[in-house]
């Protein structure tokens, strides 16, 4: 049944902007009227504050953008709608991976729908500065620190790095994984094992 569709997203930038003007074309090709509320900045921060406001109005908007942990909250205040029908029909169960298909339930239903996968270990290289540079992709954080440094002396800017709360959270994780190794990085931040937090 197609429909007025408001959807709330915090993809603004080029490529992003694109992708959702994809989503969108998808959408409309099915007959739905697609209301684009799209929220820079923070990322995402903004657009949940302001999502935050909306639902707790009573005004929420048909759909929202939102990071896979935060659907379980959302669910426990009962604010998702189950998207089994549809999930069942598409087979997401067979054509998704169990740890994306895990995420997008909540208490067992589907309630959301993944456009986007991220991880939190991925590293962007400008193959021309590695190339001016002599230097090599890194595969540990001690060559990182060794290509660094010939990106460094051949005039570039080894690392850019926007500083904001979200980006400093993810570089601590990765070079605690890298320093740590997979045992110790869960012993410290899954069981809190104060050996290893105070090692």
């Amino acid at each position: 049944m197609a429909g007025d569709i408001e959807v709330l997203h915090w993809w603004t930038s080029g490529g992003e902007a694109k992708s959702a003007q994809v989503l969108q074309q998808m959408m409309e090709l099915q007959g739905h009227h697609w209301h684009n509320f799209a929220v820079a900045g923070g990322g995402g921060e903004s657009a949940m504050t302001i999502l935050k406001t909306r639902a707790v109005s009573g005004n929420p908007p048909t759909a929202a953008q939102l990071k896979g942990h935060d659907l379980q909250e959302w669910g426990k205040l009962g604010f998702l709608t189950s998207l089994d029908r549809i999930a069942q029909e598409q087979q997401w169960d067979k054509v998704l991976p169990p740890v994306i298909a895990n995420i997008m339930k909540y208490d067992g239903h589907y309630v959301a729908a993944p456009v986007n996968v991220h991880r939190v270990n991925w590293l962007w290289a400008n193959p021309k500065v590695f190339k001016a540079a002599g230097a090599t992709i890194p595969t540990s954080l001690d060559d990182f620190f060794v290509q660094a440094k010939k990106i460094k002396q051949a005039g570039f800017v080894p690392l850019a790095h926007g500083g904001q709360p979200w980006q400093d959270v993810t570089l601590f994780e990765n070079v605690a994984l890298a320093v740590l190794g997979s045992t110790n990085y869960k012993r410290a931040f899954v069981t809190l094992d104060p050996k290893v937090l105070n090692g």
